[in-house]
């Protein structure tokens, strides 16, 4: 396989992964981790550190979701290249808009990593502590 065969792999994973989160289709955006994905959250709060397995992610994610009314607001980039991929999210966290940097690593099929990176992490981090 071509680096370029990655990047498109890496790409399409990614765009399939928006569209189920713009879409609100939980089952297809979670269909898209891997059994052993691995969510790296950046911070000083609850939720920083490594949640290593799908349902240790998923469930971070989801209590994430429910303490700070987590909406998307929007894509505003994805880009790939042959061994990663980085989407720029804009999202609303407690009705405040910021700005979110996610770096995946995938298979072409699946997201096997993700590492998540806030523009305010001091707001995140302040959120989550209240």
């Amino acid at each position: 396989m071509t680096d370029e065969d990655r990047r498109l792999g890496n790409l399409a994973v990614l765009e399939r992964y928006r569209d189920a989160w713009a879409a609100g289709d939980f089952p297809g955006l979670i269909g898209l981790y891997a059994d052993d994905f691995i969510l790296h959250w950046h911070g000083d709060n609850p939720f920083a550190g490594t949640h290593v397995g799908k349902a240790a992610a998923v469930g971070a994610l989801l209590e994430f979701t429910r303490r700070t009314d987590r909406k998307l607001v929007a894509v505003t980039h994805i880009m790939a290249d042959a061994d990663r991929a980085i989407m720029i999210a804009r999202e609303s966290l407690a009705g405040r808009e910021v700005d979110r940097v996610l770096i995946y690593r995938t298979d072409g099929e699946k997201v096997l990593e993700c590492w998540v990176l806030d523009a305010d992490q001091a707001y995140i981090d302040g959120l989550l502590k209240a």
